[in-house]
């Protein structure tokens, strides 16, 4: 009411960008928590995929070390005794080194007609 006439008002381009900049910061802060988030889910899914190498190694050293519990001779041994099997340990004596033999000089192409 006691305005006066001809004091000067504000330009509309101020509001607008007021309304302009608020819009910005806004859409920054939720870009921003988006982001955050992300990378938050991912680092978890690093984490995981950690875990899991982990446990796939450690599973890999357990069947590495079942098979060489399973291979090794002397249960082989036991195992074939309880079964009652007829097959029996060789001597020492009795085995022979065989070298392998001399390979022939052959040929694969020919070059006589």
């Amino acid at each position: 009411m006691n305005h006066r006439r001809n004091e000067s008002r504000t330009p509309a381009w101020v509001f607008v960008s007021l309304i302009l900049a608020a819009v910005i910061a806004a859409t920054g802060g939720v870009a921003h928590a988006y982001y955050k988030n992300r990378q938050v889910q991912i680092s978890r899914e690093i984490d995981a995929i950690d875990r899991h190498v982990e446990q796939e190694r450690l599973d890999i050293r357990i069947s590495e070390m079942r098979m060489d519990e399973l291979l090794n001779r002397f249960v082989i041994r036991k195992q074939i005794e309880s079964n009652g099997s007829a097959l029996r340990p060789i001597p020492i004596g009795v085995v022979e080194d065989i070298e392998a033999a001399p390979t022939a000089n052959h040929t694969v192409a020919s070059t006589t007609p």
